[in-house]
């Protein structure tokens, strides 16, 4: 069976070394998210990139890898992302978050 509905896609960048209180902030927002009944949250992390500083990070044998990039992606209700997003201003200090209209098609027997 497929069911084709409006959605809303929550898309959350920082990085590995993020924190909010004694956790990394990608583990803290996939939590919350949980708490907070949203449909569906995945990680993501890169295997290069840079931020505002400019800093390429990367994981290339010859460079040590920290501080990866982390993408959190969220699909819920535009209702539902929308009252998500309070709680994600309390935890975000660095980072960027985009906020995208989709149409979700679900699939199931």
């Amino acid at each position: 069976m497929k069911k084709v509905e409006e959605g809303r896609l929550l898309r959350v960048f920082v990085g590995e070394n993020h924190r909010f209180k004694d956790m990394p902030l990608f583990e803290a927002i996939i939590h919350k998210a949980k708490d907070a009944g949203l449909g569906g949250t995945t990680i993501l992390k890169g295997i290069e990139g840079f931020g505002s500083h400019g800093k390429i990070h990367t994981i290339r044998v010859l460079r040590v890898a920290e501080d990866m990039p982390i993408v959190i992606e969220i699909v819920d209700t535009p209702e539902k992302i929308d009252s998500f997003l309070p709680l994600l201003d309390e935890m975000m200090q660095e980072g960027i978050v985009t906020i995208e209209d989709v149409k979700v098609i679900k699939y199931s027997q």
